[in-house]
């Protein structure tokens, strides 16, 4: 034997020549160094979770502003119409329900009604900052559980403006 050959009959090649090979195999180990395959279960059920969250709230939103939960009229003096927010400018204002007054009614407040105008509805919008002041009726939709302030601070859309009495022309 010289020192580093392998001596007869010590391999195992009753199987090699079974398969039809000559000679004698060896088994080499080689590390598997390729990236995995098959991605992370745990990161695709992450996002997965996202992507379903994501496209549920769209789906919410987009149908809360889409359908009215009810809508109406109502008829008082506007009070107040702005634009405001940090982020999300929206246009809000404020209605005032004056009570008539009789003798067992002395000394009620009037009741405020607090709306929005969406930022596209621009006639209506212009036709709300003239208004101030004077005794309107609006027409509104009520949206529930819209996901964002960003529409509207309340769930009431007006989207119709009529002057109930046009003040008076100045006198000449």
């Amino acid at each position: 034997m010289d020192g580093g050959s392998i001596p007869p009959g010590s391999t195992n090649d009753k199987g090699a020549r079974k398969a039809g090979l000559r000679g004698t195999m060896t088994r080499i180990e080689v590390p598997n160094t390729s990236p995995r395959h098959r991605p992370n279960r745990v990161k695709r059920a992450f996002w997965l979770l996202v992507l379903l969250a994501l496209a549920g709230t769209v789906a919410w939103t987009w149908f809360s502003l889409n359908f009215a939960y009810s809508e109406g009229d109502r008829a008082g003096i506007l009070q107040k119409f702005d634009r405001r927010g940090w982020l999300c400018k929206t246009q809000e204002g404020e209605l005032v329900f004056y009570i008539t007054p009789n003798a067992n009614m002395a000394g009620l407040l009037p009741q405020v009604w607090d709306f929005s105008v969406r930022d596209g509805d621009l006639g209506t919008i212009a036709d709300l900052s003239k208004s101030v002041g004077q005794k309107v009726q609006l027409h509104y939709t009520e949206h529930r559980g819209v996901p964002s302030a960003c529409f509207g601070e309340t769930r009431f859309f007006v989207d119709r403006v009529t002057v109930v009495d046009p003040p008076a022309a100045p006198a000449k």
